[in-house]
């Protein structure tokens, strides 16, 4: 890097941390938006590193905050956009980087990023507020068109994210998240790297997507994954006799014969139908805790089959 263009970089450098600094000792944190601002640099460097990023990439940042984490990624990056609810957060980053090289980098999304819609991107990076991660991590896997994501959550919501059949934490947010994606553990992070500091540890995992992605039914995967995992210790053939699951598969079973022209037999029975699927996979006995992914498409490839279907 040439001298003049370094003493800029390093020029840029110092007054965003001073700017930084200033914002930290000012600035009354919103609880109801999960601000905890990440302070610790040697962390924020080891999730930039973690992100791979590219210089002709495009970086998507939720909650940049004071800009701690921006900042960095300004350096790597060809463009941050970075979504903010905060009016507060809005004006601290555009004061932090204001005269900045950074500044033509940087492109601030004032909202909420869950009812936005998603930008073009390579590379997501976000410390996300607990009251928005599971919307957030469904909302992004069905956009698709990036590289990979960098997300800090807390730290349970984390392992959910990761487990595998069989762990205690396994649940519908695991099986759905590695149906469409890999997912990986990659970081833990104490509360004390935070300010102020949350009442829990976090974890940052990794999310590429999966490609090509199963080619199923999304909305017929969903509605079986909330049937099997409402009490995912019982086994599939004591929750399949549910009286809502039962009235919502004859319905849907109707729905079926009428749009395919065919009468429904008058001795038809969805009990005694759903019993015969689930014998026939040998998933009667079964437990969803128990279950791979493999194992679920199977089990909705078979009740598909026999015309019985789960959107509600």
């Amino acid at each position: 890097m040439p001298k003049v263009k370094k003493e800029r970089h390093a020029a840029a450098q110092r007054k965003a941390t001073n700017t930084a600094t200033a914002v930290r000792q000012s600035i009354t944190f919103n609880k109801d938006f999960g601000q905890h601002i990440l302070k610790n640099p040697m962390v924020v460097q080891s999730i930039v590193d973690k992100a791979g990023i590219k210089s002709s990439d495009v970086v998507m940042e939720i909650g940049p905050g004071t800009g701690n984490l921006t900042a960095k990624l300004l350096e790597k990056a060809k463009k941050v956009i970075a979504f903010e609810i905060d009016p507060r957060m809005v004006a601290e980053l555009r004061k932090r980087f204001m005269g900045t090289p950074f500044m033509s980098k940087l492109e601030i999304v004032v909202g909420d990023c869950i009812k936005s819609d998603f930008p073009d991107f390579d590379v997501c990076v976000a410390n996300m507020p607990y009251q928005i991660s599971s919307p957030f991590v469904f909302k992004l896997l069905l956009h698709r068109r990036f590289r990979c994501a960098i997300l800090m959550f807390q730290k349970e919501f984390a392992e959910r994210l990761v487990a595998k059949p069989s762990d205690k934490l396994y649940c519908r947010l695991s099986a759905n998240t590695q149906l469409m994606s890999r997912v990986a553990h990659v970081l833990k992070v104490g509360r004390n790297n935070f300010k102020p500091p949350p009442k829990v540890d976090s974890s940052v995992v990794r999310i590429e997507p999966m490609n090509p992605m199963p080619n199923i039914n999304f909305v017929e995967w969903d509605g079986l994954t909330r049937i099997v995992f409402t009490r995912k210790n019982k086994t599939l053939s004591a929750l399949f006799k549910s009286k809502s699951v039962i009235e919502l598969l004859t319905k849907n079973y109707q729905i079926y014969c009428s749009l395919n022209e065919t009468m429904v037999p008058a001795d038809f029975d969805i009990k005694s139908k759903i019993n015969e699927i689930l014998e026939e996979c040998n998933y009667s006995q079964t437990r969803a805790r128990t279950m791979s992914n493999d194992d679920f498409l199977k089990l909705l490839e078979r009740f598909n089959a026999h015309g019985i279907h789960f959107s509600s």
